[in-house]
């Protein structure tokens, strides 16, 4: 399932939260899809994170800075 695709579906449980109510397997559902959204946004910064080099000055210049996850 592709991200626009999974943010369509949480967002169509949640106006149906609003207005109806969910089932307990929407629910369930509803659970999983946002853990999915989160795992994915979690590794996508992650990976950002590990992309970023960090440049002091000329003396450290070209170190690479290590961040712990």
């Amino acid at each position: 399932m592709d991200i626009d695709s999974l943010v369509a579906r949480i967002n169509e449980l949640a106006r149906k939260q609003k207005s109806t109510g969910l089932s307990e397997e929407e629910l369930a559902e509803r659970a999983k899809l946002r853990e999915i959204y989160l795992n994915n946004i979690r590794s996508n910064f992650r990976q950002q994170l590990d992309s970023i080099e960090i440049v002091d000055d000329e003396k450290h210049q070209g170190r690479q800075g290590k961040l712990k996850h």
